[in-house]
């Protein structure tokens, strides 16, 4: 038994203060149970979200953890971390799969909602970063977890601490409907006025001779930066090395100093502003060049080395995104040069394309600022948690 003391924090392995759990016997089983295998719990709100039903016929060799009301469960490979959840009323007497860890706090010395609580902390994630083996697969073992210790205040004070804790999570869980629900409803009315702007009959706009139809190719040419060798690539350095995966994203490859000033001055090199572009994968990816040093995988990430008396950058930008990247077979896996030089775009006069890109750019705008709040809230959560939840060793 642990000695609780009122004037100070104890502090125990989740080991010492949760109880034993049980596997189900399949062959003795009798009826149907949910399954909670290791997408049901979603990473965000850690609530579940979805369950199969199975039966001692169909059950998958993982299913095998019986769980309980209050029970917290806890994903513990890597590509399913942060997938955890506290067992409601409702799942009492379902089965989890083996790659969750089931905590059953002993409510003497921890309350389960104080365990859930002290698994969501900064603290315990650096910890299972810490204890994950296995190179191809890696994960914490159920040992490892019950291992990492916890604070134990007094029970009163768990309580306290849960309650200001779950305000929070209602707090938080509004923000988090309310804004990505506003941003969803945001997104949807910019598709709709951007397909709305960039949308110009042929027939009428030629007439009117508002609108010429031209070629990507009458606009500029297609260009590609000069093949980078693996041998030529670096783990780490000066020059991000973009390849199609890491495109719009953060870079894990690099390149010399001297290959990056060599090529793009012999080779084909994009502008600052100049709209690359995903021609293999996902098709049409776009990425406005910022100017800073960064090389690209050549084929796999072009552009239009694009002629700015004609087709503005950013209207460019805004118009791929309504592109249908099609040849006569149909949908493509990879766009080709060729494809690309013969698809018409509409092209308006430069002040028309300017006051398009204007609205457009004021929609875009609004949506990285929802989304930079809600950022900042579950940020701002994480911190009160944390400080909540964290005390020094006796």
């Amino acid at each position: 038994m642990i000695d609780r003391q009122t004037d100070r924090v104890r502090w125990a392995t989740l080991d010492e203060v949760c109880m034993a759990t049980s596997n189900i016997k399949w062959k003795e089983a009798d009826g149907s149970y949910r399954y909670i295998d290791l997408t049901s719990v979603n990473r965000e709100n850690h609530a579940i979200i979805e369950t199969t039903t199975i039966n001692a016929d169909n059950a998958p060799s993982r299913a095998q953890k019986l769980i309980e009301s209050d029970d917290v469960i806890f994903a513990t490979t890597r590509p399913t971390l942060k997938r955890f959840t506290i067992i409601g009323d409702d799942y009492a007497g379902e089965v989890a799969s083996t790659g969750y860890c089931v905590l059953r706090a002993d409510r003497v010395n921890a309350m389960p909602k104080w365990v859930y609580y002290c698994i969501s902390t900064t603290a315990f994630n650096d910890y299972v970063e810490k204890n994950q083996k296995g190179s191809a697969y890696p994960a914490i073992s159920d040992s490892k977890v019950k291992a990492y210790k916890i604070p134990l205040p007094s029970i009163e004070e768990q309580n306290r601490i849960v309650a200001i804790l779950f305000k929070f999570d209602a707090l938080v869980n509004d923000i988090s409907v309310g804004l990505p629900a506003e941003l969803n409803a945001r997104k949807k009315q910019y598709e709709y006025y951007r397909n709305q702007l960039l949308t110009f009959d042929r027939q009428t706009d030629r007439q009117a001779d508002r609108v010429r139809w031209i070629t990507l190719n009458e606009i500029g040419k297609v260009s590609m930066c000069k093949r980078i060798f693996k041998n030529e690539t670096l783990t780490s350095g000066d020059i991000p090395f973009y390849k199609i995966g890491t495109f719009g994203k953060q870079p894990n490859s690099y390149i010399s100093r001297k290959i990056y000033d060599e090529y793009r001055k012999k080779y084909s090199f994009p502008k600052k502003g100049d709209v690359l572009l995903s021609a293999s994968g996902t098709i049409g990816r776009r990425v406005i060049y910022n100017g800073e040093p960064a090389y690209f995988q050549d084929s796999n990430i072009v552009w239009i080395d694009n002629d700015e008396s004609k087709v503005l950058n950013k209207f460019l930008y805004y118009l791929y995104a309504i592109i249908e990247w099609r040849t006569e077979g149909g949908t493509i896996q990879r766009l080709y040069n060729d494809n690309l030089k013969k698809i018409k775009i509409p092209v308006p006069p430069l002040a028309i394309q300017q006051e398009i890109v204007k609205i457009l750019d004021n929609f875009t705008k609004l949506e990285v600022e929802l989304e930079a709040e809600l950022e900042a809230r579950k940020k701002q959560y994480e911190y009160y948690r944390n400080k909540l939840l964290t005390f020094d060793y006796e």
